[in-house]
C-alpha cells in the first residue's frame, strides 16, 4: 500500500509537465484509499517542478534493487 510521503516511480509519461516514465516523486496526498495520489516531483536541488494528481495505475512503489538516474528536465 502506498502511503503519504512514500516515494513512487512514474509508470507513464506525462508530457504536459515534462515527466517521463521512471521519474521519482513523493506522495503528498492519498485519494480514496489509494485510487489516486497527489505526487510532488522535484529537481535534485529540491526545486518543486509540479504537484500532479495521478491514478494508482500511473505510479508504483520503489523496490530495493533500483538505482536512481538523473536527466535534464526539458
Amino acid at each position: 500500500m502506498i502511503t503519504e510521503l512514500d516515494r513512487v516511480i512514474l509508470t507513464t509519461d506525462i508530457p504536459d509537465y515534462g515527466l517521463k516514465t521512471g521519474d521519482i516523486g513523493t506522495v503528498v496526498l492519498v485519494h480514496q484509499g489509494g485510487k489516486g495520489y497527489e505526487v510532488e516531483f522535484v529537481t535534485l536541488s529540491r526545486e518543486t517542478i509540479v504537484v500532479v494528481s495521478l491514478f494508482a495505475e500511473q505510479v508504483r512503489s520503489l523496490s530495493s534493487r533500483e538505482i536512481a538516474h538523473a536527466r535534464v528536465l526539458v
